[in-house]
């Protein structure tokens, strides 16, 4: 009923005419990032905890908390947060309600819109962000060691009069 040897040689065929010498191998390397980043789409919406080793861009949106202490997390421009982050790198072009803690630095874009208080040695806000919140720039003990420990004593001779200092005079 079945020719093994025909079907066999067609097999044999069908391989060698998939296989490409290494001259017409194309030299064009895909496009892949070490670590890889992983895509939350506008469409998609988490509400929860998200713990990731890789970097995140974030374009839906995403309810609770994020955490990316290795890895970067970009709010792309349709992102919507209402969560807390942690990441070594945080950028947000979209909008984002909750504290952000950034092991490296923060940026807010020029469309970033966040309402909370950020946490970071480097903190970046573009012309045009909209930022309300505290921010909070610790670059280490050594820069506080440097720092002088009293208050200069001709900094009252600068400022400027009050009205307290003309009560007392």
């Amino acid at each position: 009923m079945f020719d093994k040897d025909k079907i066999k040689e067609k097999y044999k065929s069908a391989i060698a005419k998939s296989r490409t010498p290494d001259t017409q191998v194309s030299r064009v390397k895909p496009n892949v990032l070490q670590g890889g980043t992983t895509m939350i789409g506008p469409s998609v919406k988490i509400e929860g905890k998200i713990t990731s080793d890789e970097s995140l861009l974030i374009e839906g949106q995403v309810d609770g908390s994020i955490v990316a202490n290795s890895s970067e997390v970009v709010v792309g421009k349709s992102g919507v947060l209402t969560a807390n982050i942690s990441a070594k790198i945080v950028k947000i072009e979209g909008k984002v309600k909750g504290d952000i803690a950034g092991g490296e630095n923060v940026v807010i874009a020029k469309t970033g819109n966040v309402l909370g208080n950020i946490e970071s040695p480097r903190v970046t806000l573009e012309d045009g962000a909209k930022f309300k919140g505290s921010i909070e720039m610790d670059p280490g003990d050594k820069a506080i060691k440097e720092l002088p420990l009293s208050t200069p004593s001709n900094l009252k001779a600068h400022r400027p009069a009050t009205e307290s200092d003309a009560k007392a005079s």
